[in-house]
């Protein structure tokens, strides 16, 4: 009934050292009450029967010894530990560093990139309830949009805000790269990740996107790339004299770099040329990451004491019972 039984309050049993007075106490006494009477012979008394109440004269004391005894158990907490469950341990922080240069307004996804790179990538953080999240946004410079936190409201809001133009133009990946692994290196979860996303090359910025990758294993940060744009050229907007107009320009992807940055970490390297695949790369890299949650084995400690209360308070009331009835004082 009681497998690995445990004590959090084991020091507690020393109260149990009281009994031995309460005992000897108890024989003393009996000795002192014992009554005398002078008789011509004893032959009488020897032969006459003994009643019931001699056999159980000392059961009121033993039932309250033994009330005493379950209520210092419950005192010292009895708890059980032979419940085992599984769970998944929670415990990834994850920080999106998403380009914002003004390339990812191209329209060969919908309604343009980032719009299509900011629906995904919430729909991302959605799915991950538990989890700590931040974003970092880039171009021709980094910074945090939003600091490593569970609060996912805040978060979604702060996605909802991004927009191309925040920030000097340009495609600095490495600054993105650096910080965000400035937000997880001090992060003491089990798994640190980044999801940087970009649709250019590196030509912005003072840390070199492999310097930042290195620095991410150096921390043990795994960072999954994720180039963004079709194939061959895509419709880019072009302010004109006749106002803004789409105009087909290449793709450039460094797609070298980018899978250098995500082999030396341990990650992977994605291209997204479509919103599907944009959908498909998000729902990979969540089941990733899924993957690498180790499920643990582990005993949930419950509280055992409400069987020795009830013991102790039975033995109190058969004691008290005794007292009152069977082996009543006549007064």
């Amino acid at each position: 009934m009681f497998e690995g039984l445990t004590f959090k309050n084991p020091e507690l049993f020393h109260i149990l050292w009281v009994l031995i007075p309460m005992v000897v106490w108890y024989i003393f006494r009996q000795k002192k009450n014992t009554a005398s009477i002078q008789v011509s012979s004893t032959a009488s008394v020897i032969k006459a029967p003994k009643t019931i109440r001699h056999y159980l004269r000392h059961l009121v004391f033993v039932c309250l010894l033994i009330a005493i005894s379950f209520f210092v158990v419950v005192l010292a907490r009895p708890q059980s530990s032979r419940n085992w469950e599984k769970s998944e341990t929670e415990g990834i922080d994850i920080v999106i560093a998403l380009d914002i240069s003004s390339s990812m307004l191209a329209q060969d996804f919908q309604p343009d990139r980032l719009e299509a790179a900011k629906n995904v990538a919430m729909e991302f953080i959605s799915g991950r309830e538990y989890d700590r999240m931040g974003l970092v946004v880039f171009a021709g410079e980094a910074f945090t949009q939003c600091p490593l936190t569970t609060d996912r409201a805040v978060l979604l809001n702060l996605f909802k805000d991004i927009e191309s133009g925040m920030i000097e133009d340009g495609t600095a990946i490495g600054n993105g790269l650096a910080t965000s692994v400035a937000r997880l290196k001090d992060s003491e979860a089990i798994s640190r990740v980044v999801i940087l996303l970009t649709d250019g090359e590196n030509n912005r910025g003072e840390v070199a996107p492999v310097t930042a990758a290195e620095i991410a294993k150096t921390f043990g940060i795994r960072v999954y790339t994720v180039g963004v744009g079709s194939i061959g050229t895509a419709p880019y907007p072009v302010q004109t004299q006749f106002g803004v107009q789409l105009r087909d320009m290449p793709v450039k992807i460094d797609e070298e770099t980018l899978q250098e940055i995500s082999s030396l970490t341990d990650g992977k390297y994605f291209r997204a040329t479509s919103n599907t695949k944009l959908e498909e790369i998000y729902k990979e890299i969540d089941a990733l990451e899924k993957s690498k949650i180790e499920v643990r084995e582990f005993s949930r400690k419950s509280e055992e004491f409400m069987p020795f209360a009830l013991l102790g308070a039975l033995f109190l009331i058969v004691s008290l019972f005794l007292r009152l009835t069977i082996f009543r004082s006549i007064p």
